[in-house]
């Protein structure tokens, strides 16, 4: 059996980044060279490093990460709990940038 080549994108980096999260803060944020994925809550920063690096072929300088607490709301008089979302802020180097438009 021969080796296979290892590619760049590994199909695990897809169930890291799951989507970019696009509101008025985090455009802001794109003027300071930083982009902001939601990512799966056990996600590591090494590998939200890895997945972005691999996914969109930039180098990261910093991942920070944000847990999101989900909200109380009621729904016909019974209260439940959202779901919690996790966010990573990815700092890219000087000169690359993420389209966010655009799908993976």
């Amino acid at each position: 059996m021969a080796k296979q080549q290892k590619t760049g994108v590994d199909i695990k980096h897809y169930d890291v980044v799951l989507a970019p999260h696009i509101t008025e803060k985090t455009t802001l944020l794109s003027e300071q060279n930083a982009v902001v994925f939601k990512v799966a809550n056990d996600a590591t920063k090494p590998q939200i490093k890895a997945a972005v690096e691999a996914l969109f072929s930039v180098k990261v300088l910093g991942v920070n990460t944000i847990t999101q607490k989900g909200k109380t709301k009621k729904w016909k008089g019974r209260p439940y709990t959202k779901s919690d979302m996790k966010k990573a802020i990815v700092t890219l180097a000087d000169g690359q940038s993420i389209d966010v438009t655009t799908g993976i």
